[in-house]
């Protein structure tokens, strides 16, 4: 399934061809349609494994101590100086692509937002407990700051925006939460 998970996020849902699968994976046809039934069903799994992954990881930026909140955040947000990878997540790909038409793609997507919106809120309210944000500012808005950021963010990486640029604005996302020491 990770083959057709990397061939879904390079060309989207549309411009992937069973053909293109069958190369991806090294399965006929026939085994993919026997083993996952159509293209759409195939894609459905391979997104819900994908949404699955991205609750796990938002779950487990929770773990650790309050006054480190923060700076799980930041890392969240930063991107790596040796960043190439333009492709994307294919979270985002496939909400931009399919939930407009597609009751099924647009509730997983639905799910998984609200998911990364509730722990990015748990986020700064860990950091509200430490002092590091204003403990009466809106948890909930701020976690959705960081959240339409980061999206941004990899929009901006998929345009092909330098690392540097890129976390300064992550950077300057961060600093506009955190109170000044």
């Amino acid at each position: 399934m990770c083959a057709a998970r990397t061939q879904f996020i390079e060309t989207g849902y549309h411009g992937t061809s069973v053909d293109d699968l069958s190369r991806a994976t090294g399965l006929s046809k026939g085994s993919l349609y026997g083993a996952f039934g159509d293209k759409e069903a195939l894609f459905q799994r391979v997104f819900d494994d994908y949404c699955a992954g991205s609750d796990a990881a938002a779950a487990a930026r929770l773990e650790g101590p309050d006054d480190q909140a923060l700076n799980r955040i930041r890392d969240w947000l930063t991107v790596p100086e040796d960043f190439t990878d333009r492709r994307g997540c294919l979270l985002a790909k496939a909400t931009a692509e399919l939930a407009w038409g597609n009751a099924a793609i647009a509730a997983r997507s639905l799910a998984a937002y609200e998911t990364l919106l509730d722990h990015c809120r748990q986020l700064v309210e860990q950091a509200q407990r430490a002092g590091h944000i204003d403990p009466t500012a809106d948890a909930g808005a701020l976690g959705g700051l960081i959240v339409t950021t980061h999206r941004g963010l990899e929009a901006l990486a998929k345009a092909g925006v330098n690392v540097q640029t890129m976390n300064r604005i992550a950077n300057a996302a961060i600093d506009s939460i955190a109170l000044k020491p």
